[in-house]
């Protein structure tokens, strides 16, 4: 796990994944994993400058780390840094497990083909996300500037300090309700700690928590390993 960004949504990706492994191992099985978390004050101000190659080469560093350490599956735990997920992967030689790819198979079991996505700016506003998701013929939509600016926000300034404010849940939700109307029939938790904030319970449509999403995937690939988990 390629953590740390932020952790406090890492700390639920740890958690997950041992809440899976036991539930399906059953008794004291837990999973194996190593975990790399950067420093993500470092990784947020080369976001905000868009050195997003410098941040491609921090990550594909740590990743080194984890391979090095015995790992034979990468998970990026975030969803905006998957903007360097190419990166990444060419500086390793195990794979890495795509959370657009988890995220849009989850999308097409459900039998929707069009969904809205919430995320950090860059995640809603560039391509590197949503063509990932449009490549497994998905429709994605996102909120108007405003509702943008908002989610952002809240991601940067609350969630990833571990302040959950119910105003926020409200603005999310309002977020949501305005995507249903523009035609979403399901909601994408692009970011990693909006699973902190908002259910299915918040919704009026199938919601799709990136974070489980992700870590179910990667328990999935585990156990189809023998010896991995």
């Amino acid at each position: 796990m390629l953590g740390g960004m932020s952790w406090e949504s890492s700390a639920q990706y740890y958690r997950l994944a041992n809440e899976l492994v036991r539930e399906r191992l059953g008794g004291l099985h837990s999973a194996r994993i190593v975990l790399a978390s950067v420093d993500f004050a470092d990784v947020e101000a080369l976001q905000a400058t868009g050195r997003w190659e410098e941040a491609g080469h921090l990550l594909a560093e740590a990743a080194k780390g984890l391979e090095a350490a015995g790992a034979d599956l990468l998970l990026i735990c975030t969803n905006t840094m998957h903007k360097v997920a190419d990166q990444v992967q060419a500086a390793i030689g195990i794979p890495l497990l795509h959370l657009g790819d988890a995220t849009a198979q989850a999308v097409t079991r459900a039998g929707l083909t069009t969904v809205g996505l919430l995320g950090t700016a860059f995640t809603m506003e560039q391509d590197f996300y949503r063509d990932r998701l449009t490549s497994h013929g998905l429709r994605v939509l996102i909120p108007a500037p405003d509702d943008r600016a908002e989610v952002h926000r809240i991601i940067y300034d609350e969630l990833c300090l571990g302040v959950v404010r119910e105003e926020s849940r409200q603005a999310y939700r309002a977020a949501i309700v305005r995507l249903v109307q523009a035609g979403a029939e399901g909601v994408v938790l692009g970011c990693t700690e909006i699973e902190l904030l908002v259910s299915e319970t918040d919704s009026p449509v199938p919601v799709f928590p990136t974070t489980r999403l992700h870590v179910e995937a990667a328990v999935d690939a585990s156990l189809a390993t023998p010896g991995s988990v």
